[in-house]
């Protein structure tokens, strides 16, 4: 296992995706995963903790993920954390509007959880 200091905050409102985020990030490459329900409780999360990255679902209920990445770009102490989107209803257009919103990435779920950190490290341009 490579140990890594990077802090990973995954908002996700499915109790299975958030296990098999966090358990596949840890083996892989040792990196802390930050787990938070809702949108809500992500942006205080990431105004406290300061993760280097977020995983945002798009499908939440109450406050969906396009709406928690407009509070989290308004924010200014997590404004600079790079968002990557985890969504499994991507259209393709959707998919082309999404970049635009300010996030760094998308990736499609179903994911295989043992790559992810790679895939992460990859569009964050992160070494690891």
């Amino acid at each position: 296992m490579i140990i890594n200091d990077k802090c990973i905050l995954l908002i996700d409102d499915e109790e299975t995706i958030q296990e098999v985020v966090q358990v596949g990030i840890e083996i892989e490459v040792g990196w802390q995963v930050l787990i938070a329900s809702s949108g809500l409780e992500g942006i205080a999360v990431a105004q406290t903790q300061q993760p280097d990255a977020i995983l945002l679902d798009v499908m939440m209920p109450e406050l969906d993920g396009i709406s928690t990445l407009s509070e989290l770009k308004a924010n200014p102490k997590t404004q600079s954390i790079p968002v990557i989107f985890l969504t499994a209803k991507v259209q393709a257009a959707e998919k082309n509007q999404l970049p635009g919103l300010g996030v760094a990435g998308v990736i499609t779920k179903p994911f295989n959880s043992m790559n992810l950190a790679s895939r992460i490290a990859s569009i964050l341009q992160w070494k690891i």
